[in-house]
């Protein structure tokens, strides 16, 4: 299995007993992500550290007034190397609203260049902003991967334009069902699954920190929604994975 989407380096827990049980649980490969500068040179120094963790790095649209957002030629050095797979998380959260909506649509901007010019897939975060974030894709000429998809408004869009759709924890929770209809809509081969630990554990796991070893628990509740054998599902899933990502 694949975790698409975990925050290794704000886990409590060191990466490596954070990895190792991912691994004892099936889950060989983990995209890592930094959300800042200094997250992202420690998301890559875990990346270079385990096989199987590979790292996407980008600035966070909370931190899109924060000094970082004016540094992109430092983050497009990070993602040189070669265990950087992805721009992101990046994108708008108009709903927190921590930095201001111009800077956030200002730093949105600047990463999808550059992404757009080092050929990498964006990861992207968006939270009460589904025409904004749409309209800022338009022109994207790269791999969309929508992060955590809890905004059903966006679905159509991301069918039309063959995004990859990627479900967290949440879509286990016993209200979610409007997820786990959209989950249900998204072609087999747009599919993915994320953890974004520590955040959003799953049902079985939830009040607790999440992990990647998780994964599992969403897996399953999406074989189930979308009425698929679930070993057959995250087949498919490590396929998309590796689609999106070009991973090894």
């Amino acid at each position: 299995m694949t975790d698409t989407h975990a925050h290794l380096d704000a886990c409590a827990d060191p990466a490596a007993d954070v990895v190792s049980r991912a691994r004892a649980a099936g889950v060989e490969r983990i995209v890592a992500v930094g959300s800042g500068l200094e997250s992202c040179r420690e998301t890559l120094a875990i990346a270079r550290a385990h096989p199987g963790v590979r790292a996407a790095l980008g600035i966070h649209p909370h931190q899109a007034a924060d000094p970082d957002a004016s540094r992109l030629d430092e983050l497009r050095e990070l993602l040189a190397d070669e265990r950087a797979v992805a721009v992101g998380e990046t994108g708008l959260d108009f709903y927190r609203d921590y930095a201001p909506r111009d800077r956030q649509l200002d730093l949105f901007a600047r990463q999808l260049e550059l992404a757009g010019e080092l050929g990498k897939p964006v990861v992207v975060h968006t939270r009460a902003a589904e025409a904004e974030t749409a309209a800022a894709l338009e022109a994207f000429p790269g791999t969309v991967v929508l992060h955590c998809f809890s905004s059903p408004g966006l679905l159509q869009v991301a069918l039309e334009r063959g995004y990859f759709v990627s479900f967290a924890g949440n879509v286990t929770y016993p209200k979610a069902e409007e997820l786990r209809e959209a989950a249900r809509k998204v072609p087999a081969d747009r599919l993915l699954a994320e953890t974004d630990s520590p955040y959003l554990s799953p049902q079985p796991r939830r009040g607790k920190p999440n992990e990647p070893a998780n994964i599992v628990h969403t897996v399953d509740v999406l074989a189930e929604a979308r009425g698929e054998d679930a070993t057959a599902l995250s087949a498919q899933l490590d396929a998309n994975a590796t689609a999106a990502f070009s991973l090894p």
